[in-house]
Order: C-alpha cells, then structure tokens, then sequence
C-alpha cells in the first residue's frame, strides 16, 4: 500500500473514531455537506473585480484547492469530491441569479450557523471533541469521511 493510501486511511480511521454514535454520524451526513456548500457559496457572494472573472471565482479557486489535496490522499475520493463540488457550484449559480449575491450570502450564513450548530450537538451527544481540535486538517477530512461513507455504502472503494 502506498504512503497516501496509508494517509487518507489513518485520516478517516480517526475522523471515524470520533463519530461512532449513530446519531452523530447522521447528524454529520447531513451537516458536513451542508457546512461545505454554505463555504463555497459565502465565497461565491464576494465580489470579483471584471477584469479577473465572473462571480464565482473565489469558490472555484477554493474548490481547486481543495481537489488539489484531496487528489492526492485520494484519486477516487477526489473524483467524487470534484463531482459534489460542481454540483454545489450549479446551485450557487443558480441562486446568484435568482437572489443575487446578498441573498446567496445571507442564505449561505444562515446553512452555515445551523449546520454548525447540529454538528456540535451530535459531539455532545457523542461525548468528544471535534476532530479539527486537535488539527485543523480534519476540516478538510470531514467531507471525505462523509464521501468514503456513500462510497462504502455503494460497495466502491476508495
């Protein structure tokens, strides 16, 4: 097995281990993806001068990013990743044009604070820390964790 193999399996076996009660593994199922589209679509609401690009640009560089990192713990996570990304993308597209940017952001923020707020209640109920406590990587995990959970549950690897 490779070294990044290794890696993305020591990430996700301690990510796991700090979300074995099946209430906050649905909570975070849930949370995690939320929590990530509410990033990407706070990003899409800041304004990007024209002579760089179209709105979007900050997202799009910060999901490039992260694809970047998760390519390389991953290719098959990275693949699904990048799939998830440019579907959270059409819809913050769509709800740029439909309630422009103040609107995206505010609906954006409001995602963000409850799905904050229900991750830190399946933690209590859970009885630990957040993984990103201990290290801030684990922000980046957590999409993974919940990606490698469906990927599981389709019989696919990763």
């Amino acid at each position: 097995m490779d070294t990044n193999a290794r890696r993305i399996d020591h990430y996700l076996g301690h990510y796991g281990e700090d979300h074995r009660h099946p209430v906050n593994q649905r909570i975070h199922l849930w949370c995690v993806p939320a929590i990530v589209w509410s990033v990407i679509a706070l990003l899409w609401a800041i304004p990007v001068p024209v002579a760089l690009g179209m709105p979007g640009l900050w997202a799009v560089l910060a999901m490039v990013a992260a694809l970047l990192y998760y390519w390389t713990l991953s290719r098959r996570l990275g693949s699904g990743a990048f799939l998830l990304f440019v579907l959270m993308g059409v819809v913050c597209e769509l709800l740029y044009d439909a309630v422009g940017a103040a609107g995206l952001a505010w609906t954006a923020l409001a995602v963000f604070v409850v799905a904050w707020i229900g991750q830190f209640v399946g933690h209590r109920i859970e009885g630990r820390r957040p993984s990103f406590f201990t290290d801030l990587t684990y922000l980046l995990i957590g999409p993974l964790w919940t990606l490698s959970k469906l990927y599981r549950r389709l019989g696919w690897t990763w």
